[in-house]
């Protein structure tokens, strides 16, 4: 019996069809006894959201596996380099009320060891200031690689901001002009499965039956091969359901900012995004919580403009699938679930599914076991990243019945409720977080608890670790400061240099 998975076929494009059919191709061997072939089937009528502008550091790698060098990445998708994000107003409000979470880790240390040597030997600075180079670098718009540094590498730990209708439309031209994927355009107007629900074909308008061993559903909202896979609503712990986004120009000679910057106000939050030659600016919010008339004023003042503001309004519901692989269907990207981009979790949750599928391709006998593994780490994962967003709210001294609603034992899951009562006492550790890839480690938890001026626990009876000396963050610092350049003048150079290479595949 022949058990090979060989022909994938992907419903949908935006980033994550492409980004799955990149993967997909890319990591296929030519010589195997069934060679892999990837066909995505895309409706021409349907447009992509478009709103995921942030990545993790995770993209990276993404990038470099499916042969896209990093110089083509930043022209053709108006991108630059994001060190973190930047909170302001989240804990108490007042004007010197910011922290950040950065993209590296705080130098490496016994976790008690190193908040006790902050409050010894830095009482008063950021936690985020002493412990890495990161936010001051971010601070002065500083790229974090030198242009001679190899593809992707990089003094700091970075990430990226893009324009994601140009990130899909690059992926689209990567996978078809160079890895071999076949794009049918066409409109799916049925499914056919089997008596046990496993797919069979996707039935298109003109093309007719597009058949496969594997299919990914990444249909977006629409979910049009695993909708009737349970929803699971996440809104009684986060509260926001809608967005209006707009695109603000800037002038060419400006700086670029290093890192998403979220503002809280009344009932939600305000994303600034700085790219090249745009500012991306939203405003989330709760609408049990804020009229769409009151959040549009909100976003007016914070853009600081006369000019009326004619947003793109978004509603969205935060949950996901109970079940994300059922039968020999995948979903990924919006198909599987949503949360609001605090974090900007949208665009790794499809690259952590990806790398999933392809460290354990299954077969026809394996897939039933394949796809139950993977439905136990990415429900650990969703609640994972419900919890990490949780936090920023529960955390909060803010005023309001928006606030003070998110700070309800009621609306807390259990298990960041037992963490925080944990880290009363002491700091996050390893210990708290015991998968080996988990998608928010322990110091992203010391970085939102102490950015927001949680309290610090008491040294305890044991004698913990050698404290360690911040004098070697300090010198990085000041060695990083005089010599990365400023990311307008990064880009500005690369755009010089690869012009005529950019030209052509923006054409």
């Amino acid at each position: 019996m022949d058990t090979a998975i060989s022909k994938v076929v992907i419903v949908g494009g935006g980033t994550a069809g492409w980004l799955a059919a990149c993967r997909i191709a890319a990591a296929a061997r030519p010589s195997a006894a069934h060679p892999i072939t990837v066909t995505l089937v895309e409706s021409p009528d349907v447009a992509t959201i478009g709103v995921g502008e942030g990545t993790w550091p995770t993209m990276r790698a993404t990038l470099e596996r499916i042969g896209i060098g990093e110089a083509e990445f930043l022209l053709a998708c108006d991108a630059s380099f994001k060190h973190g994000s930047r909170f302001h107003g989240w804990a108490t409000g007042a004007a010197d009320d910011v922290y950040f979470h950065p993209f590296t880790p705080p130098l490496e240390a016994d976790a008690r060891a190193l908040v006790a040597a902050w409050q010894a030997e830095a009482a008063g600075a950021a936690f985020a200031d002493v412990v890495t180079p990161q936010s001051q670098v971010a601070g002065q718009c500083l790229a974090p690689r030198q242009r001679s540094m190899p593809d992707y590498a990089g003094a700091l730990n970075y990430g990226y901001h893009l324009d994601a209708g140009k990130l899909a439309a690059l992926l689209m031209r990567h996978a078809t002009e160079r890895l071999g994927v076949r794009h049918v355009r066409d409109h799916v107007i049925g499914v056919d499965r089997t008596a046990t629900g496993e797919v069979i074909a996707v039935n298109t308008r003109d093309t007719g039956a597009v058949t496969g061993d594997l299919f990914l559903d990444c249909t977006g909202h629409a979910a049009l091969l695993v909708g009737d896979v349970p929803f699971i609503d996440r809104s009684d712990v986060l509260f926001n359901d809608r967005a209006l986004a707009v695109q603000v120009p800037v002038a060419a000679d400006s700086p670029i900012a290093a890192q998403t910057d979220a503002t809280a106000h009344a009932a939600g939050w305000i994303w600034d995004i700085g790219l090249p030659t745009r500012r991306g600016v939203g405003c989330v919010y709760s609408s049990a919580h804020m009229s769409d008339d009151a959040a549009l004023e909100t976003l007016s003042a914070y853009l600081g403009s006369d000019e009326p503001v004619t947003p793109r309004r978004l509603t969205f519901r935060s949950g996901h699938r109970d079940r994300f692989w059922t039968g020999n269907c995948l979903a990924i990207g919006l198909s599987a679930g949503f949360l609001e981009p605090l974090e900007a979790s949208a665009i790794v949750t499809i690259e952590l599914a990806l790398d999933a599928l392809l460290d354990d391709w299954p077969t026809h006998e394996t897939m039933p076991l394949t796809a139950a593994r993977f439905n136990t780490l990415f429900r650990y994962r969703w609640d994972r990243i419900v919890e990490f967003l949780k936090l920023h709210y529960v955390l909060s001294r803010r005023e309001g019945r928006y606030w003070q609603d998110h700070r309800d034992p009621a609306s807390i899951p259990p298990r960041l409720a037992e963490l925080l009562a944990l880290w009363q006492h002491r700091p996050p550790t390893r210990a708290d977080l015991p998968m080996v890839d988990e998608l928010f480690p322990a110091a992203s938890y010391q970085y939102i608890l102490y950015g927001m001026g949680a309290r610090v626990p008491d040294p305890g009876p044991l004698r913990g670790g050698p404290l360690p000396s911040f004098a070697p963050i300090a010198q990085r610092t000041r060695g990083m400061v005089a010599t990365l350049p400023p990311i307008r003048a990064y880009l500005d150079a690369c755009r010089a240099a690869f012009q005529p290479i950019a030209m052509e595949h923006m054409n």
